[in-house]
């Protein structure tokens, strides 16, 4: 087994006189058995990224390696992966069986080899009273565990993922997801895993690698890039509900740093040597907190004036929504919150909150 070394990978379209940049000189490795998440909104940059890596898109500069053998400008076929997409593409008159033997027939596997393999990765995915089935006769979870299946028997030098699960409902994505962790630890190759969504993102990955507008924001993970993120993009892309921001102002002197929110001030346990490129003085900031870490109070006085719009109760918590100086402010409340559009204050922890610049979006605290 080997490691994937992606070094400054730049793609670039060409669109009549103008240039589109889709992924701007991005570095990442992959350790070998390390699973890696590509997430980020659409257009980001992320499924060029993996087809390059697959060898479907070639990079307009920048190097991959498999280990120490540089694979950039290798054809698919000579690059030993195993890649599942989105569409499933099952062979419609072949049994489940010869589908995920098919690849291995035409690598020249005799037929005692071909499905001894099929035998032990249908035990592994718990499909093996499926094998003489059609894909017709399957469910749609059925039919993705025959496509990992058919790249699992392949023992591929590395595993790529491009949404997989998008057209799966939540409970089959649910089910599936530890499936799809057995299949890559059992695998053992680095694994490569593109998708928007950040829950699948956050339960596989050993590291979470967070893209926008083609370059890399935070490469983590999953907990770090939860609980200490390096931009304000991150933080606000990473979480559900999302972080919740306010502009504050920041001011620094003799060594002891404050920052004020509306008409809440608070001390904070820093100087402003720990303040990222902010030195002594005042600044404007953005502050960024969960909004599980905002407590509502009945005084509307005290911390942030919200007036109530709407609860969304989920059973074991209820996303309280609230109108603000700052725009609307999300809240995780109790189950049994119930603001009835009244007149609040939202309370920060300052514990939990987190500083950027707010012309970079940079982290500063």
């Amino acid at each position: 087994m080997s490691d994937v070394k992606i070094r400054d990978l730049t793609k670039i379209y060409q669109d009549g006189d103008d240039e589109i940049v889709a992924v701007d000189g991005i570095d990442l490795t992959i350790d070998d058995g390390e699973f890696v998440t590509l997430v980020g909104p659409s257009g980001c940059g992320k499924t060029t990224t993996l087809r390059c890596v697959a060898g479907l898109n070639k990079p307009t500069s920048g190097t991959i390696t498999f280990g120490d053998r540089e694979v950039t400008n290798l054809p698919v076929q000579e690059r030993d992966i195993a890649l599942l997409f989105q569409d499933i593409a099952l062979y419609p008159h072949m049994s489940v069986r010869d589908n995920m033997a098919y690849g291995l027939k035409i690598r020249g596997f005799s037929r005692e080899e071909r499905y001894a393999r099929v035998e032990e990765a249908a035990k592994l995915l718990q499909i093996s009273d499926q094998l003489d089935k059609s894909p017709a006769e399957l469910s749609g979870g059925q039919q993705q565990r025959v496509a990992l299946g058919r790249s699992l028997v392949r023992d591929p030098e590395v595993f790529l993922f491009d949404e997989p699960m998008s057209d799966l409902d939540a409970k089959l994505k649910a089910e599936l997801r530890p499936v799809v962790e057995q299949v890559t630890d059992e695998i053992g190759c680095p694994t490569l895993y593109v998708t928007h969504d950040q829950e699948e993102a956050m339960t596989m990955s050993d590291r979470v690698a967070i893209i926008n507008d083609g370059n890399l924001e935070q490469v983590d993970p999953p907990k770090v890039v939860y609980e200490d993120p390096d931009s304000e993009f991150v933080s606000s892309f990473i979480g559900q509900p999302s972080t919740q921001f306010f502009d504050g102002r920041l001011a620094a002197q003799n060594g002891s740093t404050s920052l004020t929110i509306s008409d809440m001030e608070f001390d904070l346990s820093m100087s402003s040597a720990d303040l990222n490129g902010y030195g002594e003085g005042e600044h404007d900031i953005r502050v960024g907190i969960r909004p599980q870490h905002i407590r509502v109070s009945n005084d509307p006085s005290e911390g942030i004036n919200a007036t109530h719009i709407l609860d969304e109760p989920l059973g074991d918590e209820t996303h309280s929504f609230f109108d603000t100086e700052f725009g609307e402010v999300i809240v995780v409340t109790e189950p049994e919150f119930e603001g009835r559009e009244g007149e609040y204050g939202l309370v920060l922890d300052e514990s939990y909150v987190r500083l950027f610049d707010p012309v970079s979006g940079d982290r500063v605290a």
